[in-house]
C-alpha cells in the first residue's frame, strides 16, 4: 500500500482501505458464489444479505428509529432536488429553503421549477459570496411551511452548521457531504438524503432517510414510478435493479464504521483534524486567508482558503502532489486551496498536511 496517496478530493473522495481490502479479497470469489458481487443477482441470496446489512448497519450507526424508511437510490442528490419537491409539495404545500452555497441554491431552483411560489428563500447570504452561514434572526420562516430545506455542509464554501438551523419546523436536508461525520437526533427530520461519494461510499448510491408522516404525504401517482419515494419504500430499494456493487461498498464502509467505535470515533477524529488543520490556518493568517469569515461556521469536511498569489497557490498544489498529496486545489467559482477531509481522512494524513503547510509558509512568508 506504500504507492496509496492521501485523498483530499472533495468528490468522489478517498474511502478506508479496510473496506477496499475486503473488496479486493471477495472482487473474484463473492460469499463463495464463484463471481464478483457485481455479477449476481440483486434477488440472489447473497446479494440480499448485503443489501439488508447495509440497511441495519445504517439504522444502528445512526440510532434510526422505527419510524423512519431508509432508502437506497440512485441519482445523487441531483435527483433528490427534484424528487422532493415533486412527492411532498401537493394540495398547495408550501416548503421554505435556506440558500447557503452552491448545492443549497441548485435545491432551491429545482424545487421552485416544481412548486414556483409555493417554495421561497428562508434566508441567503449569496450577497456575500457564501462565506458564513445566516444567523438565526436573519431567518423569515413562513408559518404556513411544511418543511425548512437545508444543506448541512457546503462542499464548494466550506461552511457548515454545527448547529442545525432554529426553527419548530421538521427539516428536509441534504447531507451529502457530511452525513455521517457525528452522531445527532434524527427525530427532528422529515427528510435526510445524500450522495454517498463523500463519507459512505462510491458515487451512484443515494442514501435517502425518510419519516413515516412524510411518506404519507407522497401522493404522487401521475409521477413516472421511478420518481415515487412510496414505490421504493414499498419494494425495499428494489423496485429497479440498485446498484449493487455501490451498496457493497458502502456496507463495507458502514462496517468498518462501526468496527471503529462509531459516530462518536469518528466524530473524534474529525474535530482533531479541525483542530490541526484550522490551528496552522490561524498560526499563519498574514499567509493563509480563510474563505469562511466566521469561525462558528468553519466546515470540519471542506476547508477553503487562499495563499497570497495565484503563483503560489499552484507551486502549493504542484508541491503537495510531490509530496503525496493530491485534491487541493480549489473549486472553480472561489479559486484557492479547498482539503477535503472527509471521514476517510485519517489524523495522521491531516498531520502531513499540516507540517507540509509549516513548511511552505515559513519557505514563502
Amino acid at each position: 500500500m506504500t504507492n496509496r496517496v492521501i485523498n483530499f478530493y472533495a468528490g468522489p473522495a478517498g474511502l478506508p482501505v479496510d473496506a477496499l481490502k475486503r473488496a479486493q479479497d471477495e472482487l473474484l470469489d463473492f460469499a463463495g458464489t464463484g463471481m464478483s458481487v457485481m455479477e449476481i443477482s440483486h434477488r440472489a441470496k447473497e446479494y440480499d444479505a448485503v443489501h439488508e446489512e447495509a440497511l441495519a448497519l445504517t439504522r444502528e450507526l445512526m440510532g434510526i428509529p422505527s419510524n423512519f424508511k431508509v432508502l437506497l437510490l440512485q441519482g445523487g442528490a441531483h435527483l433528490s432536488f427534484g424528487m422532493i419537491p415533486l412527492n411532498l409539495l401537493r394540495k398547495g404545500r408550501k416548503a421554505d429553503y435556506i440558500t447557503t452555497g452552491n448545492w443549497a441554491e441548485k435545491a432551491f431552483k429545482e424545487a421552485k421549477l416544481v412548486a414556483g411560489d409555493n417554495v421561497r428563500e428562508a434566508a441567503s447570504t449569496k450577497a456575500e459570496k457564501f462565506a458564513r452561514l445566516p444567523k438565526a434572526s436573519e431567518l423569515q420562516i413562513n408559518p404556513e411551511a411544511a418543511f425548512v430545506h437545508f444543506t448541512s455542509n457546503n462542499t464548494v464554501e466550506g461552511t457548515q452548521w454545527h448547529d442545525f438551523p432554529k426553527t419548530d419546523k421538521p427539516y428536509v436536508c441534504d447531507m451529502s457531504s457530511d452525513i455521517m461525520w457525528r452522531p445527532f437526533d434524527v427525530n427532528q427530520f422529515g427528510i435526510i438524503y445524500a450522495g454517498a461519494q463523500k463519507n459512505l461510499g462510491p458515487s451512484g448510491v443515494t442514501l435517502v432517510i425518510m419519516r413515516d408522516d412524510f411518506l404519507e404525504m407522497c401522493e404522487a401517482q401521475d409521477l413516472p414510478s421511478y420518481l415515487r419515494f412510496k414505490i421504493h419504500a414499498e419494494k425495499n430499494s428494489l423496485y429497479n435493479t440498485p446498484p449493487t456493487f455501490g451498496i457493497y461498498i458502502l456496507r463495507n464502509v458502514l462496517a468498518y464504521n462501526k468496527s471503529i467505535g462509531g459516530l462518536k470515533a469518528i466524530e473524534a477524529n474529525n474535530r482533531k483534524k479541525g483542530e490541526l488543520l484550522y490551528g496552522c490556518l490561524d498560526k499563519h493568517a498574514g499567509f493563509y486567508k480563510s474563505f469562511v469569515t466566521e469561525k462558528a461556521d468553519r466546515s470540519l469536511m471542506n476547508v477553503d482558503f487562499f495563499l497570497p498569489s495565484e503563483e503560489l497557490t499552484a507551486t502549493f498544489v504542484s508541491e503537495a502532489k510531490k509530496n503525496g498529496m493530491v485534491g487541493l486545489k480549489g473549486y472553480r467559482d472561489i479559486g484557492g486551496i479547498r482539503v477535503s477531509t472527509y471521514n476517510a481522512v485519517t489524523v495522521d494524513n491531516v498531520k502531513t498536511l499540516v507540517d507540509f503547510m509549516e513548511e511552505f509558509a515559513k519557505k514563502n512568508g
